[in-house]
């Protein structure tokens, strides 16, 4: 009754279910309590929910229980019960951890790198948003403390070291003279349905709290790796967990793709330093209206200078605790000169340059950006991890979450693209192992219809 070419039937042949029994085995009691699901239905259940994009796990049981396809998936003959969606909910709500749902998530892109589909040559980076399950009109403003920089330590120390090789004292780490603790807050609207979500609001888009989730693919458009944040945290500052999960699953990479956001001095030092390649998109200078182009101030390396359109030198004053190097002007040289108007706005007739002591690796990404093998990767980026975002919204219903809080979010967000992996790595396997004469595309039969369940006697079993 399910063709022999039907996507459920590509994926139950292209992977071992059987699998899932290591992973959860450690979480079941053999001698003891009542029986329980099968935990691979548990996970052919929700599969199927990602895969086809149901909204929720209420609907997808009463479609379990009425299509004849998704029932021999499972296992399930017509004669037997589904299990109730709360068993299902229950289950991947306090049962299978985090944990659980990384195994399964890494076992399905084991599975594809042993047939040979994963490039992992080059990384594609991005992040997409996600509507939370949250009212805007529910909200509260509340004071939260500033999160510390990952890479706070490792700046400090090239600062101090950057002030005592310019003769500068070196900052103290002393607790009495850092800022009072009132001032390392900062107030920000929270929900109070979902306070681990952020909001959200860019362009056109509405205002809304959200949760947003970075990804990081191959050339395959098969996600690697999953990291998911408030709505309200920049891309940059979720890099850091995301490019640690893939330096540990995939060491092999040698360039890293990404759009302008990542383009941030700690990014590119931590790329460049470890000996890969950061290609990024070209990011429009922000400079002053009406005032002179960014590119008009040259730094002179040699003598550690700063040159203005004015040919004058700018100084080095001091470097921030931000790890900004600051070159000044002479006062007495601005005053009389024919720009200032356009070039400073100062009272003291004073203009500053702000140059960052990992400024060299931005710069690295800059040139980087006109080299012809890296232009190559970088034009198809929107074909990568676009195209998988779109996938995700429009085809496997990932524009908005029922779940609520972090980490279930999180584990809601890892199932739906283990799903999209799965269904990937599938149809290809099927395509490598059925050719065609239309180069290899197997013509699919239109999946999406209804599967009409006929009334069989209730004797009728399949497997």
């Amino acid at each position: 009754m399910v063709p022999q070419d039907h996507l459920l039937r590509k994926i139950d042949t292209a992977i071992d279910f059987k699998k899932i029994y290591e992973f959860v085995e450690d979480l079941y009691c053999e001698d003891n309590g009542r029986p329980s699901v099968d935990p691979v239905v548990l996970f052919k259940i929700v599969l199927i929910q990602h895969i086809y994009g149901i909204p929720s796990l209420r609907r997808t049981l009463e479609e379990v229980s009425m299509n004849l396809a998704y029932r021999w998936f499972i296992g399930y003959p017509l004669n037997e019960a589904v299990p109730h969606f709360s068993t299902v909910s229950y289950n991947f709500k306090h049962r299978f951890n985090h944990g659980t749902v990384e195994y399964v998530f890494r076992w399905v892109l084991k599975a594809a790198a042993e047939e040979g589909y994963l490039d992992t040559e080059a990384i594609f980076v991005d992040g997409t948003h996600i509507k939370a399950s949250a009212n805007l009109k529910k909200q509260a403003k509340k004071a939260v403390p500033k999160q510390a920089k990952r890479y706070a330590k490792e700046l400090f120390a090239e600062v101090n070291r950057d002030r005592e090789e310019h003769g500068k004292k070196p900052f103290s780490d002393d607790s009495d003279k850092n800022p009072p603790q009132e001032k390392q807050t900062k107030e920000t609207v929270v929900s109070t349905t979902d306070p681990e979500s952020g909001v959200f609001h860019k362009g056109e888009h509405k205002k809304c709290f959200a949760y947003e989730a970075h990804t990081a693919c191959d050339k395959h458009n098969f996600v690697l790796g999953v990291y998911v944040t408030p709505g309200n945290v920049h891309d940059s500052v979720a890099f850091d967990p995301l490019y640690d999960e893939v330096c540990r699953n995939y060491p092999e990479h040698k360039t890293v793709v990404a759009d302008s956001a990542y383009k941030t001095p700690w990014i590119c030092k931590r790329i460049f330093g470890s000996g890969r390649v950061l290609s990024t998109c070209y990011t429009r200078p922000k400079t002053k209206e009406n005032g002179h182009p960014w590119w008009m101030y040259v730094y002179d390396e040699y003598f550690d200078d700063v040159i203005c359109p004015e040919y004058r030198a700018l100084h080095y004053s001091t470097t921030n605790r931000e790890g900004y190097r600051e070159y000044k002007s002479r006062a007495y040289l601005c005053k009389s000169c024919p720009t200032r108007g356009i070039c400073t706005e100062s009272s003291r007739c004073e203009k500053t340059v702000m140059r960052h002591i990992w400024q060299d690796y931005v710069e690295m990404a800059e040139h980087v950006r006109y080299m012809p093998v890296y232009k190559e990767l970088c034009r198809p980026r929107k074909e990568k991890s676009e195209r998988v975002f779109a996938d995700a919204k429009e085809k496997h219903c990932m524009r908005y979450t029922q779940y609520r809080n972090l980490a279930q979010v999180t584990n809601w967000v890892k199932l739906k693209f283990a799903a999209m992996n799965l269904k990937k790595l599938a149809v290809w396997k099927w395509n490598d192992r059925h050719p065609t004469p239309d180069n290899g595309m197997h013509s699919q039969s239109p999946q999406n219809a209804p599967v009409f369940s006929l009334l069989f006697p209730c004797s009728f079993c399949f497997h």
